[in-house]
């Protein structure tokens, strides 16, 4: 099985290649083309097979991160997009919920009323009305009326629209019977209902997220068919699969109908890269830190198994989305995040960054303002002749220029700056680890640090020492995790249902019929991808909260028919579960089943493990001894600096720091009173002495 992983991020588009039979790898990083990504993509498939070797015909699998549904609603660059819904609701989706989102704030921003996904003269009611608890039909759909809207929706160049019914998580008749007159009449439109997307309660989050597919539709199908047709036309006849924000990978097909799948999809696949590299290091409490260009990503992984967000902190861009996605905290802190003194004197750093164009000003491309990469340059730590192995070389002397100026601003010298630059991110991004360890009643102390991205082995070792994190975990290829844990994941497809059923009442033909017919449809699906049913399992949980409460957790069902005994064991669980998460539970209170889940997992070949390193010998792989500026006791030092060729270093022996290793994709920093090591599987472990 030959596979290519591609990730696509705001800097640089990461490739990698691995073959399963003979164990063979490659990787290759080109520069992102935003105008395009496709561009870059087809460029760094070109130059990855041409450079080993590689057949592109030979491919069976091309995996893709990608980032073009996320910059949209990022950007707000989306479609024009249009909105059909029950007469007397539509502003659904401006008047949102009662509870402010900052309680306290009077100078909060509500993205839904300041920039709407579709504005408010392309939201269009029509007659027809379903009723709870079954979904029945209290006035029917008015067709004429649908088609008349359509037609207005046409003639005022809307590029798509989303369907959304009140009730239609019960019964999807009304929004299906829709959106077929509503093709009829748009046929060269993007269509999409909100049960399609998302068939549980909550109207607002629930036709918000038909609002995001809508607004993305376009611009994603038509990614992924222009992509489809450069990789047939440069010779690859595998199948092309898009990472989706649950953890696993989906079709093209797939994608193209639901696009809000792939939202945060590369940010995903840096956390199942992460939880793999901690695998093979043996470590089971992970918190994975992948710093890129424009932003750090960060989750935790305990055990092999992350967390998925749920109801109440889903969302893009600040908008709530209702689908299955992976825990993970964005914050803008990167490589090019920008360094300035604001309006009332503060000393900041991000969250706008100089991006792949201009990018820092050390990339020659015109950049004018400091960044990170500009003060890790400016203190030594990055080699100015062996960036990206060589293939790059760093403009030292334009680094060093707007360092100063922003030096000269603050009233320091060059290297203080350089060095306040790289503590303020540093700390910023600490903070964010913080939010998803402490705050939620989690010691940090008793994790790894899994550091990748382009940056992220540079910040590393620093970030966990603010954090009291014993060691660090830098992969083999850190600047391509992400697009290695392309190639360790499955498909993925979930399905959801709305249930609303109480403990000690619940209607057991009700709910097996719903788990089993969920069921049949991803099997479905799947013999649709052409995956053996032998090759697929199943994952079924339930949405659970006490009777009265607003939110739920999330809860394992049991395989097979469920019986008033093994409902027992659910609840049981649900109660330890309530405990762990808020401190205290309430055994004697009935429970609500609120929804159910059935996730399908096809398993496909992945990769599994990296060829044993080579190794070297200390003395091989150092390469020079320079000069790097740290702080030590408080106080900026310069200090003699080992620099090391990673590919030479010897496994299992230990060196001390400073030092600096160099590698293709990244660069990794070993601070002072640090020591690392490579072990067994190619990760350089840092255990970290004392603070500096």
């Amino acid at each position: 099985m030959r596979t290519i992983g591609v990730d696509v991020g705001g800097t640089f588009t990461d490739l990698v290649y691995f073959d399963g039979d003979s164990g063979a790898l490659a990787i290759h990083k080109v520069s992102t083309t935003p105008e395009d990504p496709s561009l870059g993509v087809m460029t760094g498939i070109t130059e990855l097979c041409a450079a080993n070797a590689i057949d592109p015909g030979a491919i069976d699998y091309v995996f893709h991160g990608t980032t073009t549904a996320t910059n949209a609603v990022l950007e707000h660059k989306g479609a024009v997009a249009g909105m059909i819904t029950n007469e007397g609701f539509r502003d659904i989706t401006h008047i949102a919920r009662h509870q402010r989102v900052e309680h306290y704030s009077i100078m909060q921003e509500l993205p839904w009323q300041n920039r709407p996904l579709i504005k408010r003269r392309f939201r269009k009611t029509v007659g027809g009305r379903l009723v709870p608890p079954r979904g029945e039909e209290l006035e029917p759909l008015d067709e004429e009326a649908v088609r008349h809207v359509a037609t207005e929706l046409r003639d005022a160049g809307v590029e798509s629209v989303a369907v959304c019914f009140l009730f239609s998580y019960l019964n999807p008749a009304h929004e299906e019977r829709a959106r077929a007159i509503v093709r009829e009449v748009m046929p060269d439109a993007f269509v999409t209902t909100s049960a399609a997307v998302s068939p549980q309660f909550r109207e607002f989050e629930r036709f918000t997220t038909a609002a995001l597919t809508a607004f993305i539709g376009p611009k994603v199908r038509s990614y992924i068919a222009h992509l489809e047709n450069a990789l047939k036309e440069a010779g690859l006849r595998g199948d092309l699969r898009m990472m989706a924000s649950n953890g696993g990978v989906a079709t093209a097909a797939m994608v193209s109908e639901r696009p809000a799948l792939t939202l945060l999809s590369g940010l995903a696949a840096g956390v199942l890269g992460g939880a793999w590299i901690g695998a093979l290091a043996g470590r089971k409490r992970l918190i994975t830190f992948d710093i890129g260009g424009t932003s750090a990503d960060i989750g935790i992984v305990v055990d092999g198994k992350f967390a998925e967000t749920d109801a109440r902190s889903t969302s893009i861009a600040g908008f709530p989305l209702l689908m299955p996605m992976i825990d993970i905290h964005t914050i803008g802190a990167g490589g090019g995040s920008i360094a300035y003194v604001d309006r009332g004197g503060a000393f900041k750093v991000g969250p706008r960054s100089a991006g792949a164009v201009p990018g820092p000003a050390a990339y020659g491309r015109g950049g004018t303002e400091p960044t990170v990469t500009d003060a890790n340059v400016v203190l030594g730590r990055l080699d100015p002749d062996d960036f990206l192995g060589g293939s790059m070389k760093l403009d030292a002397a334009a680094a060093r220029t707007v360092v100063q100026g922003l030096a000269d601003r603050l009233g320091l010298d060059i290297n203080a700056a350089a060095e306040g630059i790289l503590t303020v991110i540093n700390a910023n991004m600490a903070n964010a680890i913080r939010t998803r360890t402490v705050q939620k009643g989690i010691d940090p102390r008793g994790f790894a640090l899994v550091a990748f991205g382009g940056a992220g082995p540079l910040h590393g070792a620093e970030v966990a020492a603010m954090l009291e994190i014993p060691e660090v975990i830098v992969p083999p290829y850190p600047g391509i995790t992400s697009a290695m844990g392309l190639l360790t994941t499955d498909l993925k497809y979930d399905l959801i249902r709305t249930q609303f059923q109480v403990s000690g009442a619940v209607d057991l033909d009700r709910l097996n019929h719903d788990l089993a017919e969920m069921e049949t449809e991803l099997t479905a699906q799947f013999t649709a991808d052409r995956v053996p049913m032998s090759d697929v399992s199943f994952q079924r949980i339930g949405d659970l909260r006490y009777v009265g409460q607003g939110y739920e957790l999330k809860i394992p069902f049991p395989a097979g028919t469920v019986t008033e005994d093994g409902l027992k064991g659910v609840w049981e669980a649900f109660h330890a579960a309530h405990r762990a998460e808020y401190g205290h539970a309430f055994p004697a209170s009935p429970i609500e089943v609120v929804n159910i889940r059935v996730s399908g997992i096809g398993h496909i070949p992945n990769m599994t493990k990296l060829a044993p390193p080579e190794g070297g010998s200390l003395d091989k792989a150092l390469t020079r001894t320079g000069t790097c500026v740290f702080r030590v006791d408080g106080a900026l030092q310069s200090l003699p600096t080992s620099f090391y060729q990673r590919s030479l270093l010897p496994v299992g022996e230990a060196f001390s720091g400073p030092a600096i290793v160099l590698q293709k994709d990244s660069t990794t920093v070993i601070p002072p009173r640090a020591t690392a090591e490579v072990d067994a599987s190619g990760n350089i472990i840092i255990t970290l002495g004392a603070k500096p």
